[in-house]
């Protein structure tokens, strides 16, 4: 994600006012407009702001395993998506994110409704941003909790890491 985000400021700035809160919001759902992924699970963008992000996830019959509940790497789907918005809005304009490390515990099984995943970033360093979600239950219970870590590069340092080698 190379846009910068409404609102976006530097990684020790606080909450925004509701305004950019709101262009932040819409600039993250036209952004997922473009990833497959995202579109062919049914995620919805709820709510982007500083450090935090909420996504939503209407359960159809293509999210269920064979036990007729929501399939594990989906709920993880939906928890590294939502804790890599949470943690683009808190690094530096022209930084790269990219998820190095995801821990997840499953804790309740997801029959139907919609699961709200809410992602909170816990620290933002100079080279990492670690990031915890809550996944629930349309009824609140707590689904799944993920710790995930993100690898963030400035532009400069990604496009160098992309240059091809002549090995």
């Amino acid at each position: 994600m190379k846009e910068s985000l409404p609102g976006k400021q530097s990684s020790r700035s606080q909450a925004w006012p509701e305004s950019e809160v709101r262009k932040a919001t819409e600039a993250v759902r036209e952004r997922m407009k473009g990833s497959t992924a995202v579109q062919d699970l049914g995620f919805f963008v709820e709510r982007v702001e500083h450090a935090r992000a909420i996504f939503q996830m209407p359960v159809t019959k293509r999210h269920l395993q064979i036990h007729d509940v929501v399939h594990g790497g989906i709920i993880a789907t939906l928890a590294d998506t939502v804790a890599a918005i949470a943690a683009f809005t808190t690094v530096p304009r022209g930084t790269e994110i990219a998820t190095i490390e995801m821990k997840i515990n499953f804790l309740e099984a997801v029959h139907g409704g919609t699961v709200r995943a809410e992602a909170r970033v816990l620290r933002t360093g100079r080279n990492f941003v670690v990031v915890e979600c809550d996944v629930h239950t349309e009824e609140g219970a707590l689904a799944a909790k993920a710790l995930l870590t993100f690898g963030a590069v400035s532009d400069r340092v990604a496009a160098n890491l992309k240059k091809p080698t002549n090995a």
